[in-house]
């Protein structure tokens, strides 16, 4: 098991940190903003992240004979997205050092006026900025920003292995061929 998940979630990882690392500087040249920079960020992690289904069933065919729980579907999908999730942290860490204030400081006047052009009061715009202020100054605690970067991409590889672990606990489901699937090594 341990092969498949560093396998697939070192794939999923280089995935979601190389377009990290390659529109950061489109970010900062104002080509990407916040709106279209955040659809294309989350469909990069389900696109990555869909390598939780093909390690879950490599791991099902490959060594269970084309039979899994969905207790061991599951922590398959999870220790995936996991080790993807943290080539991802490290990735932004890398991008942060490049971009950071000045990055913060866009993404802060950015959901300023987005408020703004809500219709927030003159108070519910100082006291949203002075609120978002005080995130930027813990966002500086390296520790902090790696968790809150690692929970970004988690509800997506938490959603895409509970289903992986739903579709492929049927073992009528994309059954392993006789070329992949060794025998069952709990059955003998």
């Amino acid at each position: 098991m341990k092969r498949i998940v560093l396998v697939y979630g070192l794939i999923a990882g280089a995935i979601v940190g190389a377009m990290l690392l390659i529109t950061m500087p489109l970010y900062k040249s104002g080509t990407l903003n916040f709106d279209n920079g955040e659809l294309l960020g989350y469909s990069t992690m389900t696109i990555a992240l869909s390598l939780i289904f093909f390690g879950v069933k490599s791991y099902r065919d490959k060594n269970l004979g084309g039979e899994i729980t969905f207790g061991k579907a599951l922590q398959v999908g999870l220790l995936i997205m996991l080790v993807a999730g943290v080539i991802y942290s490290l990735c932004w860490e890398v991008s942060y050092r490049q971009v950071g204030d000045e990055f913060t400081q866009k993404m802060t006047q950015h959901y300023v006026d987005e408020k703004k052009a809500d219709g927030a009061t003159e108070a519910e715009l100082a006291e949203f900025k002075k609120e978002w202020e005080s995130f930027s100054e813990l966002y500086k605690n390296p520790v902090i920003r790696f968790g809150i970067t690692l929970m970004e991409i988690t509800p997506v590889g938490v959603v895409l292995s509970l289903l992986s672990a739903a579709l492929l606990r049927r073992k009528d489901f994309l059954p392993a061929t006789d070329e992949s699937s060794n025998s069952n090594p709990q059955a003998l």
